[in-house]
């Protein structure tokens, strides 16, 4: 399974801004882009006039990076999202908001997808009754994510449920935290995006 081993900071600063990939840390002085808001390398702190292919490149690489996937499982989410009816980028931003470890994330039991992605693979949940183990698995309208045995156990989910209050949801979620059982109310939609994305430019960088 390939993945991302780099220092994480040196993407927000490549890319000019915060992509909170470290959860709590990003908002702290420690950040390494509140420290060295410039981008890395030999030539830090100048900054060239992207092209228009340029600005595209880097709003694709953006949202790669804010859901840590690879560059392969971004165009096929691309090509999946050309098939379904409607507008192409609504439906790439909808898929991506629909993978399990983004749906963990955003149910508050993570301080970031990198740390929900893990727990996924580790087996912590379940989808309908049954464990999922997969990262990417997409979820659905109605579908019901809740603690698996090992899930239960996990002492940083504990410490979640017991000395923080889940707040701020998206609308197509719920969750119960006596139960500690989420619920997808509907699939997502464009609204509910929560971070600044301009989609069309990346519809346009795979138009070429």
């Amino acid at each position: 399974m390939s993945k991302y081993t780099e220092a994480r900071c040196r993407l927000c600063r490549r890319q000019g801004v915060k992509l909170f990939l470290k959860g709590p840390r990003c908002y702290t002085d420690k950040c390494a882009f509140e420290r060295r808001p410039v981008a890395p390398g030999i030539h830090r702190g100048m900054r060239r006039k992207l092209s228009g292919y340029g600005l595209q490149l880097r709003e694709k690489q953006r949202v790669r990076f804010i859901y840590g996937i690879t560059e392969r499982q971004f165009g096929n989410y691309f090509e999946k999202a050309t098939r379904m009816p409607g507008v192409t980028g609504e439906n790439l931003l909808s898929l991506l908001e629909r993978r399990l470890d983004n749906v963990i994330f955003r149910l508050g039991l993570s301080d970031s997808r990198i740390e929900a992605r893990q727990m996924v693979v580790h087996g912590h949940f379940m989808v309908n009754g049954r464990r999922v183990n997969i990262p990417s698995y997409l979820v659905n309208g109605a579908d019901v994510i809740e603690l698996s045995e090992s899930g239960k156990e996990n002492q940083k989910i504990k410490e979640i449920l017991e000395e923080r209050e889940i707040t701020s949801l998206p609308a197509w979620l719920e969750f119960d935290k006596t139960l500690a059982k989420g619920r997808v109310v509907r699939n997502p939609r464009r609204e509910d995006i929560d971070y600044p994305v301009q989609e069309q430019l990346i519809v346009e960088f795979y138009s070429k």
